[in-house]
């Protein structure tokens, strides 16, 4: 199973199963360009998360672990993990931030290899 944090604005793009994970739709982005199969925006992090965090670098550690603790309350996170584990296809974690190594996509991503492992 390939699990790919990406842009939504990069222009080399994988095909695979495409996942927004923002909550909020990302700037200049149509719906019919995006291309979607599913906006997961129940899987990101709260509105709270997200403006306390600011994709301030020096806050991500504390980010992981907060967002990690939502992830693990939501009821929602079973469903997707399982939207995951079935896909034939690789998994497009697209967001629309500009740090490519500070976003909730990248803290996802690690998640779900790990729950992905133990269901094995």
């Amino acid at each position: 199973m390939e699990i790919i944090p990406m842009r939504i604005y990069a222009h080399d793009q994988p095909a695979g199963l495409r996942l927004l994970v923002d909550r909020v739709w990302p700037r200049g982005v149509s719906k019919v360009n995006a291309a979607l199969d599913d906006w997961t925006k129940t899987i990101a992090p709260s509105t709270e998360l997200r403006k306390w965090f600011g994709h301030d670098p020096e806050k991500f550690a504390e980010f992981t672990t907060r967002y990690r603790a939502e992830l693990d309350a939501n009821p929602d996170t079973p469903a997707f993990v399982t939207q995951v584990a079935t896909s034939k296809q690789p998994v497009l974690l697209l967001f629309g931030a500009k740090d490519e190594a500070h976003n909730n996509a990248v803290v996802l991503k690690t998640y779900l290899e790990e729950k992905l492992s133990t269901r094995a």
